[in-house]
């Protein structure tokens, strides 16, 4: 029994020693190393004038030399974009695999220019480079070199705008009736607003003036649902079908990134009735704004021109309302100057229980 006993811690330790050499093996081990930038080639053309029609069409193909990493890994190139050479405000504009070539649409170079910051309607340059790496986790990333060009982008209105319908509303079913718009938060574009006079009745929001689809509604009490034009038409707001029992003053908000909304009363009393609103300032020509029949404390203007500069609304009591944030916001009694940053017709709206403000682009 002593020899059997011996030979048997004899083979333990034999199969013990193979087993922890064959999961120590590394003669398959993956080892990369970092690898030379890639050579990003120069445009044949170096000044690109963006049309706002054909916004899907190629505007740019770009070409670089194959990364190195010393094995044979698909590599990751990303395409960046900055408004400076230092690239200190940078976008991803692209990214692919295993290429070395990509194209952008009009529509994507545009979208580019405008998030790191050039003007519209004007000529500035743009510098482009490529990043290698490899891995899900982008490993070992290298720049390339920088290539400059100049670009006349078109502005690039990327915000949603929702207008109310339905018989609790201003313009009752009718889809092109100065439909009050919903007012947008001027921090958080999925966040909307709009506090004042309902009557007893239903409504719901469309995106378009005009046209029934998109068409946002509840089929609940909390959660939006939307008929994008190929579905069916949602269920009307407080609450699937359940009317506004009661005309007074409420306020709804919704959040479309969480699909959520509230309808809630507002309480109205010793708010200030103005006889009288206009609108001032460098981005156009003073103005009176109309009063909703239906709801005196929204104020609006339809089709009036500005220009880049600033904007304030003004009340029959001299007293100055403004925001800080362009398109949409919350204005404040003396709070300084909405920017215009873009020359359009735009229709303007104004409530003056909340001081939330919206001007919508008619051609952007």
């Amino acid at each position: 029994m002593k020899n059997l006993k011996n030979i048997s811690i004899s083979m333990l330790a034999a199969f013990t020693f193979l087993l922890f050499s064959s999961c120590t093996d590394t003669t398959d081990t993956f080892v990369a190393s970092s690898t030379e930038p890639v050579v990003l080639s120069n445009l044949s053309i170096t000044n690109i004038e963006l049309d706002p029609v054909n916004i899907n069409n190629p505007a740019i193909t770009l070409n670089w030399t194959t990364a190195d990493y010393g094995q044979q890994a698909s590599v990751n190139y990303s395409l960046e974009i900055s408004a400076d050479e230092a690239f200190t405000n940078v976008t991803t504009a692209a990214t692919v695999n295993g290429n070395n070539t990509v194209t952008l649409s009009v529509n994507e170079l545009n979208a580019a220019a405008g998030t790191v910051g050039l003007p519209p309607f004007a000529w500035n340059s743009l510098y482009a480079r490529i990043t290698s790496s490899i891995g899900t986790q982008n490993g070992l990333p290298v720049a390339s070199n920088s290539i400059s060009f100049s670009v006349y982008p078109y502005f690039n209105y990327k915000f949603k705008d929702y207008y109310l319908v339905g018989n609790a509303t201003a313009p009752d079913w009718n889809n092109n009736n100065n439909n009050p718009p919903m007012f947008r938060d001027g921090s958080n574009a999925n966040v909307y607003y709009y506090t004042g006079y309902f009557t007893a009745g239903e409504f719901k929001l469309l995106e378009f003036k005009g046209l029934w689809q998109p068409q946002w509604g509840t089929n609940d009490k909390t959660t939006i649902d939307v008929n994008p034009g190929t579905g069916t038409d949602p269920g009307t707001f407080p609450n699937n079908n359940s009317a506004i029992a009661a005309a007074g003053f409420y306020t709804f908000t919704i959040n479309f990134s969480a699909k959520t909304f509230s309808f809630t009363p507002y309480n109205a009393t010793g708010a200030t009735n103005y006889t009288g609103m206009s609108v001032q300032g460098s981005a156009g020509t003073t103005t009176a704004m109309n009063q909703l029949g239906f709801d005196g404390h929204i104020w609006y203007l339809n089709n009036i021109h500005l220009v880049p500069g600033n904007l304030q609304f003004k009340t029959n009591t001299d007293a100055v309302w403004a925001g800080s944030t362009e398109f949409s916001g919350q204005a404040t009694e003396n709070g300084g100057n909405i920017p215009v940053v873009v020359e359009d017709d735009y229709d303007i709206w104004f409530n003056d229980l909340t001081g939330h403000y919206i001007l919508i682009p008619l051609n952007l």
